[in-house]
């Protein structure tokens, strides 16, 4: 699944190709016929991320709602058109561009209150500026659930995917089974911050990068990362442990990122 940098990074490419455009949306897969002609001849007025959601706002109230899942993904392109590759669901043709949008597990037309349904289920997005990270804390701190978990839940904290859970509490030192209650402002404004930043790499580079100052690969694979997928802290050089959460992999020094069951209280 796309992490958030992803996603941000759609939409800012997306907001400059296609904003202040009448668009031509069809489905050339069929599966969308009907979203698609509601939308195609509108103007579309603006693209922007929530969290892992995409949402292209047209002039006559509507949103198109994408959010891609584990299968989903976006091919850009400039015009002329081409066939489309696959079972394309989605494409938006602009003055200059195409873009097709495969297999994503939501596509849909949303209407004023269904935008703001949604928004409001969705946790505070360590990328958006109008976000406000106390909500994210209150919630985080209230819980006994392990951090690993909260901070990749979308109701909780937006943007982190699976990859950036791993590095990122590294970097800040906490063991990703530290339940949430034991999370001190502290310590959670060290995480909030650092993924911000991080993220904001992703979207500048469109690559996961977590090494501090190193550059992306020009390979295939482009990730730059610290204990994701290793055997060995970088710091240490103790072996990485392994572990599922929610079904996921997760990775952890336990010399370097110490389990902290309860805040201590000092008399």
């Amino acid at each position: 699944m796309p992490e958030g940098h992803t996603i941000h990074r759609a939409a800012r490419d997306h907001h400059r190709i296609l904003a202040g455009q009448q668009l031509t949306v069809s489905s050339p897969q069929g599966r969308f016929g009907a979203g698609a002609s509601l939308l195609t001849g509108q103007l579309c007025l603006a693209v922007e991320a929530f969290g892992k959601h995409l949402l292209y706002r047209f002039k006559n109230g509507d949103v198109l709602h994408i959010h891609l899942g584990l299968f989903g993904r976006i091919q850009k392109r400039n015009l002329p058109l081409v066939e489309p590759r696959g079972a394309v669901r989605v494409r938006l043709v602009s003055d200059t561009h195409v873009i097709d949008i495969n297999g994503p597990t939501i596509c849909r037309v949303l209407a004023g209150q269904e935008v703001l349904s949604l928004i409001n289920r969705i946790g505070p997005d360590v990328l958006r500026s109008d976000s406000d990270p106390s909500l994210a804390f209150n919630r985080i701190t209230k819980s006994k659930a392990p951090i690993g978990r909260l901070i990749m839940d979308q109701s909780v904290m937006a943007g982190i995917g699976n990859i950036y859970r791993s590095e990122i509490l590294w970097r800040q030192a906490v063991h990703p089974k530290t339940p949430g209650k034991a999370i001190d402002r502290q310590t959670f404004d060290r995480i909030w911050a650092d993924a911000k930043a991080l993220l904001k790499i992703g979207v500048k580079r469109n690559a996961i990068i977590t090494v501090d100052g190193a550059r992306p690969s020009k390979s295939r694979y482009r990730e730059r990362v610290n204990i994701f997928a290793k055997d060995h802290c970088p710091t240490c050089k103790k072996a990485i442990r392994r572990f599922e959460i929610n079904g996921r992999r997760t990775f952890v020094c336990e010399t370097c990122q110490p389990l902290i069951m309860e805040i201590p209280i000092f008399k």
